[in-house]
């Protein structure tokens, strides 16, 4: 899933909650938890995401490609966790978002071992559904959808736009966050850069945005008066701002209060 090192625990815990209700269709409980997912043997290994639910542990791997031993990769991950949660029930689950077709194996039948864990290809899921949610977390997992040979940059565009009219703007920064990580997977960093630029002009050029920032301005020029003891002259001259209009915007705020 790319670089998890400088992912949050908490972007992390979203991404797990979303995939489970989204895509796999889990109810997640309120007091879900990420757990410690390194695993060392010979080699050390990490995996995607686990985490508690209840009396259950959910394990999930994000693929991008075909790995003709992923059957015996997932295996030794349910024996690691097994080591440490051997009452629970475990729940493994391949998330694949490759553009090959998917061709991995998904049971091992031996000698005493009858093992399997699910496959789910997101191209067998229409991104239609994810992507005029108005659920921004069905929105961002639209970016792990086959695109069904829309143009990538529009469908980017789509997204990053929707995530922004619904959310403010921390949660949209979070929300980017995840996008940026699902980029990594669908090799659409490009895109969510470009994207991600053009709205920005975007709002700064909507008057709700001008607004905003002059009326930021008129408040920086308040507090330089108010605590540094600076003249309105000065102020106004520094920050390229008319009297007049910062006159008017003090005397608005001490008639709201």
């Amino acid at each position: 899933m790319g670089d998890k090192d400088v992912v949050s625990k908490e972007i992390l815990q979203h991404i797990a909650r979303d995939i489970s209700k989204h895509i796999l269709h889990i109810e997640v409980k309120e007091d879900m938890e990420l757990i410690r997912n390194e695993f060392t043997r010979v080699e050390s290994r990490e995996s995607d995401l686990l985490y508690k639910n209840g009396d259950e542990i959910v394990h999930i791997e994000i693929q991008n490609d075909n790995h003709k031993q992923m059957h015996l990769r997932m295996h030794r991950y349910l024996s690691d966790i097994l080591f440490e949660h051997e009452t629970s029930t475990i729940k493994q689950y391949l998330l694949y978002i490759g553009k090959a077709k998917c061709n991995m194996k998904n049971t091992i039948k031996i000698k005493n071992l009858d093992y399997n864990y699910a496959i789910i290809d997101m191209r067998d899921l229409p991104c239609e559904s994810f992507l005029y949610s108005d659920d921004p977390s069905a929105l961002v997992l639209a970016m792990l959808c086959d695109f069904e040979g829309k143009d990538k940059q529009m469908v980017v565009n789509t997204i990053l736009k929707r995530l922004r009219e619904l959310n403010d703007d921390r949660t949209y920064r979070n929300y980017l966050k995840m996008v940026n990580i699902y980029s990594t997977n669908r090799g659409l960093e490009d895109e969510v850069k470009k994207g991600a630029k053009m709205l920005t002009v975007d709002i700064k050029k909507t008057p709700f945005y001008q607004i905003g920032a002059k009326n930021a301005t008129f408040d920086n020029a308040i507090l330089m008066m108010e605590k540094l003891n600076h003249s309105m002259d000065e102020i106004v001259k520094v920050l390229n701002i008319k009297k007049e209009e910062l006159l008017e915007y003090m005397k608005e705020k001490k008639e709201e209060g």
